[in-house]
């Protein structure tokens, strides 16, 4: 729950983003992916704009993760700007979290990696 948490709270000191559905969408961001909740669940609960922005982040679970790690690349640019707000959010935050407290199983050579892929994103 920290990490959708410090996304909202990272867009709002940070980025300055007063909309509060596009702060909703921070706080939802992965839960399409991590729990058993639909886009029209979000949808009926919170709006159709944030389950738009909830869908724009979400990766295909059913493609390999080579795969939706290439999409991320390629689909980047074509979000709307609020789901380009969450995705920085996202990337920010989870590249803070490898410096200060990595995975215990990352070796050096996977936290480059993920830079390396999430600078590609941004």
């Amino acid at each position: 729950m920290n990490h959708p948490i410090e996304v909202a709270e990272h867009l709002a000191r940070v980025g300055q983003i007063t909309d509060e559905e596009v702060l909703v969408a921070a706080l939802l961001h992965d839960t399409v992916e991590d729990t058993e909740t639909t886009l029209e669940e979000i949808a009926t609960g919170f709006g159709s704009r944030v389950a738009a922005i909830v869908e724009e982040c979400t990766d295909d679970a059913s493609l390999e993760k080579s795969e939706r790690k290439r999409l991320q690349i390629v689909n980047a640019p074509h979000k709307s700007p609020e789901a380009k707000c969450v995705k920085l959010a996202d990337k920010t935050r989870n590249l803070a979290s490898i410096l200060t407290d990595p995975p215990t199983d990352w070796s050096l050579g996977r936290q480059r990696e993920y830079f390396d892929w999430a600078e590609k994103v941004v």
